[in-house]
């Protein structure tokens, strides 16, 4: 083990001026942002002093940073620097070129000079004569510094020139925001026996890895997308880690923020660095719901003279009050799993879900349908002049179901939206969702098949 034989007493003490935090808040964004706002007693000069906030996140972004003092509203800040040059063995031996340091080498042997060159391979040194050695890293056992260089720090830190009307110890407030930490929504369906209900529950997961911890923080999730500027150059991105810490039973309440959704935590929670938390967005709730069939000619391959559809199987269900739901759902990936004859969960599908207001409905995509086969093709076009540039075109879908209940299959077929058409015979009602789609429903008999055709004409 390799040790690092330093004395950082004088490098301590302006440290403890940082404070011990009283308060602290923690909003938690989607996208890889959080803000911190924490409440400390710290130790202020009357006039003009040097002060060191310490312990603040190694990935905050320092013009974001707010400081008032509760206790005196004559205290502002007249210069800030981040100091987030952290001691590590590398930082150490480049503040010690052209300096005099001790290795330890295996069975104690000791080498002693000037340190000419440390390329995480081997080091070089001159001695006192004028001899060079070259010592491998990788059998150095110890490094023996003589001291602590002036601006390295043990923790990222905030260093500010303060001036104060008065001094003494006083309560502070300080926000700022910080990369590196962010939250996702994550959703457990359940489908009853007959496919008419899910059992939904939300859970949120947050991973730390902002360099900083946050003990018995006030934690909010803001959900929406937030416009941001492209990120600050020259910051260091410091090394990340995982772990999974699951916390069961936990409750938050949610209410509107200007445009967006804020939830809030009823406790206080620890969340600590390097760390994936998981929390209960709300336990689970039953909701009624749909197996959906939708045959979209976007997505059919071709084989043969057909064009094959693939028929994808969908989940709809309601976010309202009166389906058993109405809450806004982050959005986030929904895991989706039936019960089969055994009572054993078996996964089904998943997919992923935008922000979902209340009263809006949500479409899982779970996969294709195995039982249900389509086919689509142009039977007939028709020249109608202009070289060609307007003509009808006729298609025929074809739907078999090898399924032993009838179904009801959503056939979507997509025209050349950006010019002027209109359908001029179906054999079916059709809905016209916009310029670039229109739907029609197919019913297919149990183990039968179903025909739809159309015609259309581009003017």
């Amino acid at each position: 083990m390799r040790k690092m034989m330093i004395t950082l007493t004088a490098f301590f003490m302006p440290l403890l001026c940082g404070g011990v935090s009283a308060e602290v808040y923690l909003t938690v964004y989607n996208d890889d942002l959080g803000l911190v706002r924490e409440i400390r007693n710290i130790g202020i000069d009357k006039g003009t002093a040097m002060i060191n906030f310490d312990d603040v996140a190694s990935r905050i972004i320092p013009q974001s940073v707010s400081f008032r003092c509760l206790d005196d509203n004559s205290a502002r800040i007249l210069e800030q620097n981040f100091a987030y040059d952290l001691v590590s063995t590398e930082a150490l031996l480049n503040r010690f070129l052209g300096k005099n340091i001790t290795l330890v080498g295996e069975n104690d042997r000791r080498y002693s000079g000037e340190l000419l060159s440390a390329d995480g391979k081997s080091l070089i040194l001159r001695s006192a004569d004028g001899e060079v050695a070259v010592v491998a890293a990788a059998k150095i056992v110890d490094y023996k510094f003589p001291s602590l260089p002036e601006g390295l720090y043990i923790k990222p830190s905030l260093r500010w020139l303060l001036n104060a009307g008065s001094g003494g110890n006083r309560r502070c407030e300080v926000s700022y925001l910080t990369n590196g930490i962010g939250w996702s929504a994550d959703y457990v369906a359940v489908v009853s026996d007959d496919d008419n209900f899910i059992d939904l529950s939300g859970w949120v997961t947050i991973n730390n890895q902002c360099g900083s911890s946050f003990k018995d923080a006030t934690l909010k999730l803001v959900a929406g997308d937030i416009h941001r500027l492209p990120a600050a150059k020259g910051i260091p991105d410091y090394e990340v880690m995982r772990k999974a810490d699951a916390l069961m039973g936990a409750a938050f309440a949610e209410e509107q923020f200007f445009e967006y959704h804020l939830y809030t935590l009823e406790r206080k929670a620890t969340i600590n660095d390097r760390e994936m938390k998981q929390l209960s967005l709300f336990s689970p709730t039953r909701t009624k719901a749909r197996k959906v069939f939708i045959a979209d000619a976007a997505g059919y391959y071709r084989r043969g003279n057909d064009d094959r559809i693939k028929i994808k199987t969908n989940l709809e269900f309601e976010n309202s009050a009166k389906a058993g739901l109405g809450l806004p759902l982050p959005k986030g990936a929904i895991r989706v799993y039936k019960a089969d004859s055994k009572g054993a969960l078996q996964f089904i599908g998943e997919d992923m879900i935008d922000h979902t207001p209340k009263d809006e409905m949500v479409r899982v995509y779970l996969g294709d349908a195995f039982d249900i086969t389509g086919s689509r093709k142009i039977v007939n076009r028709e020249d109608l002049g202009a070289q060609g540039y307007y003509f009808r075109e006729t298609y025929e879908i074809g739907l078999k179901n090898h399924k032993k209940e009838t179904i009801v299959v959503k056939v979507v077929e997509h025209p050349q939206g950006w010019r002027e058409w209109k359908i001029v015979k179906s054999s079916l009602p059709f809905r016209k969702i916009d310029n670039y789609r229109i739907e029609f429903e197919v019913n297919v008999p149990a183990e039968g098949e179903a025909t739809l055709s159309y015609s259309i004409q581009y003017n």
